[in-house]
């Protein structure tokens, strides 16, 4: 009787070109922003939104990310800490204790 939802995997994306890749990050930066949009709230968007661009190497793109998402929730103390802990990923410590000290 209990049974579990089989959660949907994404599919594995074959990139050959930088044009390729840049097209893949538009799509799914285009994706996410639908997402936040739709349910500006959710904090698990935000950090998931920020995590692609972290895996993408584009920190600028992630911090900005995490700034917008305190905008919507400063009291947030997951979004805080998840913010800190990417910088912390990152070998960025500063940025970590400026982020954790505000």
């Amino acid at each position: 009787a209990d049974r579990q939802e089989a959660h949907p995997v994404d599919p594995v994306v074959q990139i050959h070109d930088a044009e390729e890749y840049q097209s893949y990050l538009r799509d799914r930066r285009k994706h996410f922003e639908g997402n936040i949009r739709y349910r500006r709230d959710h904090i698990g968007n935000w950090v998931k939104y920020a995590r692609l661009e972290e895996e993408h190497s584009e920190l600028e793109r992630a911090r900005s990310i995490f700034e917008r998402a305190l905008e919507v929730d400063v009291r947030s103390g997951e979004l805080w800490l998840r913010y800190a802990e990417m910088e912390m990923r990152n070998e960025c410590v500063n940025h970590a204790r400026n982020v954790l000290d505000r």
